[in-house]
């Protein structure tokens, strides 16, 4: 690639107001739309006959912050282009040219597909119809849990038999976690797994939690935040039962909970769940216009505020770390925003070992309330780096508990080996 321009996003733009609060992050749309008039005075480009086919964002970009945008043709005619800050890659993807009126639809086809991971997981549709899951919902409520277990089999069977998409994604990554060639009965295994913490997350949501028979470890760590009286995050994955967070706190007196989540990380099966009776857990609604008052809101009153950190979103910031072998990119807004409220994080997983029995583990990860500003970025990295690092633990030592299925890894840079946050 060549270099087509200078860009100085300036420290009085009014992007950085409120985004966030004391550590100010240029957001991307406006990153995108600086590299459109960019490219606009260099390269002759017009902004009426382009438009953003896809893009990744790995570093944030800061008040003043110099960046270099690169750009070369593609034989598709597209345009790939990089912005580069102090040799780090800050950004990357693709301008698909706009089809001119009249154009026929065939030629839209050129456009290079998207291949972001959250692209992956968000576009995945759910199977089952919510006329068949609301009246799972009501049998698994009128006859109880060890009833409704019984269908499990049958249903588990059914999913190994029909989603390649799944069988695919559960022997990748067991490959890489069992230390052998997955089994069939190793797939049944890990559906059968998922398939009972969501039938458990109807119960959990609904504060049963004497249906359950929980271990912990580490749950010192957070008794001794709460009695200093102040709000701390709890960063999980899509390992294990995320619901059973709310267990932990009701269970510890005066130990507030609220879950944040994506909708779409909810999923149909979940709102199904939590509109067959309100439950005692308080969730918070991410990408709303209110979502972050909410959680600032909650930390201030010395509640700890539950977040999933292993699935990047669209145009989300990342930081490319090792991750079971492979470099992986994990979501870094989330441990940016603990900084920027100076907030200590801690690792969450509460992991199924069958029948009714789960583990919850709690280990601490960063306290940004002791970390100067000239500190965070640095100390930011490092937090993603141990989250990464304590995922992997626990995906080794229970493998069944993953639960993403798709291909986690097929959106990894082909870029230098650096993690970029």
């Amino acid at each position: 690639m060549r270099v087509a321009a200078r860009l100085t996003i300036p420290e009085r733009h009014p992007a950085f107001s409120g985004h966030f609060p004391g550590m100010p992050i240029l957001p991307g749309v406006v990153l995108l739309d600086e590299t459109l008039r960019a490219l606009e005075g260099q390269a002759g480009l017009s902004r009426t006959h382009w438009r953003i086919g896809t893009a990744k964002f790995l570093k944030p970009v800061h008040p003043g912050e110099q960046l270099q945008v690169q750009h070369e043709p593609l034989a598709n005619g597209s345009i790939r282009f990089s912005i580069v800050s102090e040799g780090a890659l800050v950004a990357s993807g693709t301008l698909s040219p706009v089809p001119a009126e009249g154009q026929p639809a065939k030629a839209r086809s050129a456009e290079p597909k998207p291949r972001a991971r959250g692209a992956a997981w968000v576009d995945i549709p759910e199977r089952g119809s919510p006329h068949l899951l609301s009246a799972g919902v009501f049998i698994a409520t009128r006859l109880g849990r060890r009833i409704a277990r019984l269908g499990l089999p049958l249903v588990v069977a059914y999913f190994v038999a029909v989603d390649a998409r799944s069988r695919r994604a559960s022997r990748a990554f067991l490959a890489r976690t069992l230390g052998r060639k997955p089994r069939l009965r190793d797939t049944y295994r890990h559906l059968y797994a998922f398939a009972s913490t969501l039938l458990d997350r109807l119960y959990l949501l609904h504060g049963r939690d004497e249906l359950f028979a929980l271990t912990t470890e580490g749950e010192a760590v957070m008794r001794a935040i709460h009695a200093r009286g102040a709000g701390a995050f709890l960063l999980g994955a899509h390992l294990g039962s995320f619901e059973m967070l709310g267990t932990v706190g009701r269970r510890n007196p005066g130990l507030r909970v609220a879950m944040a989540m994506y909708d779409h990380q909810a999923g149909r099966l979940a709102t199904v769940f939590r509109d067959n009776k309100p439950g005692p857990t308080e969730i918070i609604s991410l990408g709303k216009v209110d979502s972050m008052l909410k959680i600032h809101a909650c930390l201030d009153e010395g509640k700890f505020v539950g977040m999933l950190a292993d699935r990047t979103i669209g145009e989300a910031p990342a930081q490319l770390v090792n991750f079971l072998g492979t470099p992986t990119l994990f979501p870094s807004g989330p441990m940016r925003l603990a900084a920027a409220l100076g907030r200590p994080v801690i690792f969450m997983a509460a992991l199924y070992r069958g029948g009714n029995r789960y583990h919850a583990v709690f280990r601490q990860l960063a306290d940004f309330s002791q970390v100067s500003r000239a500190e965070r970025e640095t100390a930011v990295r490092e937090a993603i780096e141990r989250f990464a690092g304590m995922l992997e633990q626990h995906c080794r030592s229970d493998p069944y508990n993953w639960f993403n299925f798709y291909d986690f890894w097929q959106d990894t840079p082909a870029h230098g080996s650096a993690a970029a946050g």
